[in-house]
């Protein structure tokens, strides 16, 4: 019995050897024979599952429990929805009246709009205003809440904050407060297409801010003939913010223009024991020169340094200066540091300034519609020292901008272009520096990826 048992093992022992040995050799076939049995298997499965009875022919019974209401001896009328409130953001037009201002922001409460019409506070710092920021909470029903206006009254970093709201005897009542407004950054980039204000719009940068661009990078690139098709830019600039709205744009604090395949970057740097600060490359140079290239921001030459023909006396003559086209009372600076030497009416020149810069260099600014310098006054570069008119003889409102070396009328573009750049950034100051410029080479990349996504 032992003896055959013992066979019996060592059979089975090599029945098993025998079948690894195959599976090892052969898998795929054991794999296939595995699943024609399980497939087969199935099938019978299904066989006998088709001899059960049909569903649809089996009895239904209806089952009626009563479940007590929740809302028992109340019409639904009566039972309490959850209330909501609704906010709305817009930007006062100088021709709101309470109503269409109301209207606009998606709020129906003659109440509020009679009070708004009616109150001192709302008349004098809401109607008739533009561009401030009011915002609205309404309830579920569009009756007003809570309307806020918000504005900068001037530059001492505060902002004010005008509070219509709805009292507890569902009345309204009115209040002005002064806060601080926080300080924040933002990173934006543009294409090229037309001109520098078509991109800046589409990417919703503030004209201020592309007005320092401009500015910026005047010295380098002719804004009005040098841009190309496929010219990107990228900047980072302050906004300064009431209550997280932003209401205003402040200093550009770093920028990056590539012009025909030639990059061009600035950075907004003071050095620790400097009492302001100034624009300078990534690499530490200096970006501020001697002079501005221009008197008035960002403005259209009408008539260069050259021979012309008189627009009144109707004769060729030489035109000794440059012409800027812009509206009467646009803001006119000097181009660099000096003395005002004259300031008053002279001849065809108007109302002019004349200041005296070193190395016997003077500059004029005529046919101005106001002078808001004296004679003898020390100014500095950029300072206004007046506004653009039409005084003198002047066809039209504009600049004419004169540039005098030792009493010799030459080229304004020219002594701009040639004119020596400031100091650059000093021995001690520059770790700082460097420790600025790579978190802000870091932040013009991202501005720049941003925008070529956006553009994709």
């Amino acid at each position: 019995m032992i003896h055959g048992l013992t066979t019996v093992r060592t059979a089975s022992i090599a029945l098993l050897d025998r079948l690894s040995h195959t599976i090892q050799q052969h898998p795929k076939r054991i794999t296939a024979a595995v699943a024609a049995i399980l497939l087969t298997g199935g099938g019978g499965a299904f066989a006998v599952a088709s001899f059960a009875p049909d569903p649809a022919e089996l009895p239904v019974r209806m089952v009626n429990y009563p479940v007590e209401s929740l809302a028992e001896d109340l019409v639904l009328g009566q039972l309490d929805a959850p209330s909501f409130s609704l906010f709305r953001s817009e930007q006062v037009r100088s021709s709101d009246t309470p109503e269409s201002l109301l209207q606009r922001m998606g709020v129906a409460d003659p109440a509020a709009a009679a009070f708004m019409r009616s109150d001192t506070p709302v008349r004098q710092n809401v109607l008739g205003r533009t561009g401030r920021i009011v915002s609205a909470e309404t309830t579920d029903d569009h009756r007003l809440i809570r309307l806020t206006v918000r504005w900068v009254p001037d530059d001492s970093g505060n902002f004010r904050r005008l509070i219509v709201e709805r009292t507890s005897d569902n009345q309204f009542a009115t209040r002005i407060e002064t806060a601080k407004m926080t300080t924040n950054s933002r990173l934006a980039g543009g294409i090229i297409h037309s001109s520098l204000f078509a991109a800046t719009d589409a990417s919703n940068i503030p004209d201020a801010v592309a007005v320092q661009v401009a500015e910026l990078f005047s010295g380098n690139i002719d804004f009005r003939r040098s841009l190309r098709k496929g010219d990107r830019f990228s900047v980072v600039y302050e906004t300064l913010e009431a209550d997280g709205e932003p209401l205003s744009s402040g200093r550009v604090l770093s920028a990056e223009f590539v012009n025909n395949n030639k990059t061009h970057q600035a950075i907004w740097f003071q050095e620790p024991q400097a009492t302001k600060g100034a624009y300078y490359t990534l690499d530490g140079e200096s970006m501020r020169r001697a002079y501005l290239t221009s008197p008035v921001e960002f403005s259209r030459v009408t008539s260069g340094f050259k021979m012309r023909l008189h627009p009144i006396l109707q004769t060729w003559r030489a035109h000794l200066g440059t012409d800027f086209a812009a509206p009467t009372g646009t803001a006119v600076r000097t181009v660099g540091d000096g003395v005002v030497e004259f300031a008053g009416v002279q001849n065809g020149y108007g109302n002019v300034v004349f200041i005296k810069h070193r190395n016997q260099h003077v500059t004029v600014y005529a046919h101005l519609s106001r002078i808001d310098v004296r004679q003898g006054q020390s100014i500095e570069q950029g300072q206004t020292l007046g506004a653009v008119g039409a005084t003198g003889w002047a066809t039209g409102p504009h600049l004419h901008f004169e540039f005098r070396v030792n009493g010799v009328h030459q080229d304004p573009m020219t002594i701009v272009a040639q004119s020596e750049a400031a100091a650059p950034v000093s021995a001690a100051a520059r770790p700082a520096f460097n420790r600025l410029a790579a978190n802000m080479r870091v932040q013009l990349n991202a501005a720049a990826l941003i925008e070529q996504a956006s553009a994709d």
